[in-house]
């Protein structure tokens, strides 16, 4: 224990050291996210309004409440203000991992993918909101078995700050913890999206500035555009809606491409929902992770702090024990090592589309893809193809049958 809070302090202290320029690192300045497009929103938001007309506010309305968040530091500037505050989320989550290990008999290695893979994405960690989404997000996935309702309020709320956490209920037992946490979401949503739209105009904004999206440089769909540029394709790369994107022939059809992929993973999921048969104290977890990755490798943008959602869920399957996806977490562990290299490190070689730069993408996406696979394999094995489960009439879930089931022994 002794050794592992002290490889989170240490490392989390390079992170800040590193955001505060005492260590600078070559590449981008990863904070200008916050020291500049964070601030301005901050003014605007102070003042009772979203930023509407900026094309780079692309969040739900909650998210409000993260940039705004630094206010509760007035003795600090902003940057310092949101560095600490995400800090203080990191350490949160740590806690709620430590805490499973300590009253529930939770495995340490949970502990131990948190405090590794986060620092692996470099200051870029605490350089953007994730982490305060994921910090709600890990506490609604330990919850929502045990207490289905607020795992499932957690759950609306972290969907309210970033949409994805949406995606944690889709692993949810049949039955009664279905409609308790799937209900619990829905009715948080609907009264604080309510409330979010009733006091600050242009909450729902966002809608429209994601659908304009282009083909983000680092995404799975660039590496079309990145091998195109070796043989004369005639678009380019550059800021637009807040990030680097692709711009150019054929840019549409890889978009189009992307959305109808991820309506299949939407579908691949909907189809072993239906297709399950064996719920474990482990499967919510599962669920989770698996369609956590499969919209993330299928989306148009893949930035890097998206890697920060799956650390987080990959700590909370490690923390549950699920020997099942051990290979997925230890595969978005190494993307996770890959991704500091693409950005910042050498984020300019990405942008022109050299050799090194492109390897670096299609590994750090070959590594999510793979894991994507293996965890959605691991996830039907687990619930699909195991013994039928034996029925327990008191609880909400059921554990996989030993052996074979009681008609087979019967005979």
């Amino acid at each position: 224990m002794r050794l592992l809070l002290v490889g989170w302090a240490s490392s989390r202290l390079l992170l800040l050291l590193c955001l505060f320029q005492v260590l600078p690192l070559p590449g981008p300045f990863v904070s200008a996210d916050v020291e500049v497009i964070y601030r301005g929103w901050y003014e605007v938001l102070s003042g009772g309004a979203y930023p509407a007309d900026d094309v780079t506010w692309q969040y739900p309305p909650a998210a409000a409440l993260a940039i705004l968040s630094p206010g509760l530091l007035p003795f600090l500037g902003y940057p310092e203000a949101f560095y600490l505050l995400a800090a203080a989320c990191d350490a949160a989550v740590l806690a709620l991992l430590l805490v499973g290990v300590r009253r529930r008999g939770h495995s340490p290695a949970g502990a131990w993918v948190w405090v590794v893979g986060l620092p692996l994405l470099g200051p870029t960690s605490y350089a953007r909101y994730d982490v305060m989404v994921t910090a709600v997000a890990v506490a609604a996935l330990l919850l929502v078995v045990r207490r289905p309702r607020l795992g499932g309020v957690l759950v609306a709320v972290g969907a309210l700050l970033k949409v994805w956490p949406a995606l944690l209920l889709v692993g949810t037992a049949r039955g009664r913890a279905t409609r308790l946490a799937w209900g619990a979401a829905a009715l948080t949503v609907a009264g604080l999206g309510a409330g979010f739209a009733l006091f600050a105009p242009g909450s729902l904004g966002f809608l429209t500035h994601q659908r304009e999206r282009g083909v983000e440089v680092e995404s799975l769909g660039a590496l079309v555009f990145h091998v195109a540029r070796w043989f004369g394709w005639q678009g380019e790369a550059r800021m637009n809606y807040g990030s680097i994107e692709f711009l150019g022939p054929y840019v549409g059809v890889v978009t189009t491409v992307s959305l109808w992929l991820t309506a299949a993973a939407f579908g691949w999921l909907l189809w072993w929902r239906l297709r399950a048969r064996v719920w474990t104290p482990t499967t919510c977890a599962e669920a989770a992770f698996a369609a956590v990755l499969l919209f993330t490798v299928t989306s148009r943008v893949i930035s890097p702090q998206y890697m920060l959602w799956l650390v987080g869920l990959a700590a909370v399957c490690a923390a549950l024990r699920s020997a099942g996806q051990r290979p997925a977490v230890r595969l978005v562990v190494a993307a996770a090592a890959v991704t500091v290299l693409e950005f910042p490190l050498l984020f300019s070689l990405v942008v022109e589309s050299r050799p090194l730069g492109v390897a670096l993408i299609a590994l750090r996406n070959g590594l999510l893809v793979a894991a994507a696979v293996v965890s959605c394999a691991a996830l039907w094995r687990s619930t699909v193809l195991a013994p039928a489960a034996l029925p327990r009439p008191a609880g909400l879930l059921s554990r996989p049958a030993v052996g074979r089931s009681s008609d087979a022994s019967a005979r």
